[in-house]
């Protein structure tokens, strides 16, 4: 229950109005749960404002700026929706609460953090931004889907999530994990082992995310018996995959003819989706990405859809999304400075004439 009140400052119409809202938690959650442990989700919302905020018993008030006051507000009662959904309030979801109802969505914060994409082992897989809830929807809604984006963005996992799914809802009578085995400065040759032994390491994150999502005793069996497949890219040609659920991670490291090879092999009642960074590209010798190719060549055509992320879906840790700026803000200026280069060299190119 919210209630409010507005008191003007003595006419200042250039400091602006003060409000004063009212917020009373229902007796049916505890402070705590709300305000977290010594406080520590109350210390994260006084962070973010100006305003003032006073906790009494199960009462807020909250006095500020009117804009102000409303946004802590409707951020109060997307915490408390939280809480009716379920959700365990952490300072991680309080902020991306408010990051959603800053950017000024029309989909409530609530409804995004409380869709449950699995249930498995005890503990549920939900997006955790308005990005990764859209991506999640449009895998529902379209056959192949493409996730672009940084590291640390859940792309690769919520794919992963939505396989799972899919197989114990019978929606397909299997699942196909596939990457690219392109080096990162090392070699396969010089690696230790049986071919499978060599791209092990390659395959090994999508492992870890299974291991997750699905009784790790139960894999070997599904894995003997085709239900879950982990293979290089390479191992998809000639091949047609139909009832799949097919994921291809790390996709910027494909050609433009890996990826056309890959797309082909869609088979009926399959569902693709492709992931990759276009900032991490690890071919050699400056070939083109394929993930970058097919952009221009498929964007807009119906039943394919681009879903891009950001660092604002990063949920590594804090510094990730810091790192991915970083970088972006280097390769801006970078650009930035070979246009300038290059208009500099073609003036004095047109003075020497």
């Amino acid at each position: 229950m919210v209630e409010s009140t507005h008191q003007g400052r003595d006419g200042a119409a250039q400091n602006g109005a003060r409000s004063q809202i009212r917020i009373v938690v229902p007796d049916d959650h505890s402070m705590v749960s709300l305000l977290g442990s010594r406080d520590e989700l109350l210390h994260v919302i006084e962070r973010a404002f100006r305003s003032d905020i006073h906790v009494r018993g199960n009462e807020i008030t909250v006095t500020g700026a009117p804009t102000e006051t409303e946004l802590v507000s409707r951020l109060f009662t997307e915490l408390i929706e939280l809480l009716n959904g379920g959700a365990q309030l952490t300072p991680d979801a309080v902020e991306r609460s408010l990051a959603m109802l800053r950017a000024g969505s029309a989909e409530r914060p609530a409804d995004v953090l409380t869709l449950d994409v699995l249930s498995s082992r005890g503990r549920t897989i939900r997006p955790k931004t308005l990005n990764q809830k859209r991506y999640v929807d449009a895998i529902d809604k379209h056959t192949i889907v493409f996730g672009i984006g940084p590291a640390g963005t859940g792309k690769t996992y919520l794919a992963m999530a939505k396989a799972v799914k899919a197989l114990q809802e019978k929606k397909v009578n299997r699942i196909i994990l596939t990457r690219p085995a392109v080096e990162a400065g090392e070699r396969l040759g010089f690696l230790p082992g049986t071919l499978y032994e060599k791209i092990d390491p390659y395959l090994r994150p999508l492992y870890d995310a299974l291991h997750d999502m699905v009784d790790p005793d139960s894999i070997p069996r599904l894995m003997a018996a085709g239900t879950i497949e982990v293979a290089p890219l390479a191992y998809m040609r000639g091949r047609t995959l139909n009832d799949s659920f097919i994921i291809l991670d790390e996709a910027q490291n494909t050609s433009p003819e890996q990826m056309k090879m890959f797309l082909t092999r869609l088979g009926f009642g399959s569902k693709v989706v492709v992931t990759g960074d276009v900032t991490q590209v690890d071919l050699p010798n400056g070939q083109q990405s394929g993930l970058r190719v097919v952009q221009s060549i498929l964007e807009g055509i119906d039943d394919i859809h681009f879903c891009r992320l950001n660092s604002h879906d990063v949920v590594r840790h804090k510094l990730v999304t810091d790192i991915v700026d970083a970088y972006n803000r280097f390769d801006e200026s970078r650009v930035a400075e070979l246009k300038q280069g290059a208009a500099r060299g073609g003036a004095s190119r047109k003075r020497g004439r």
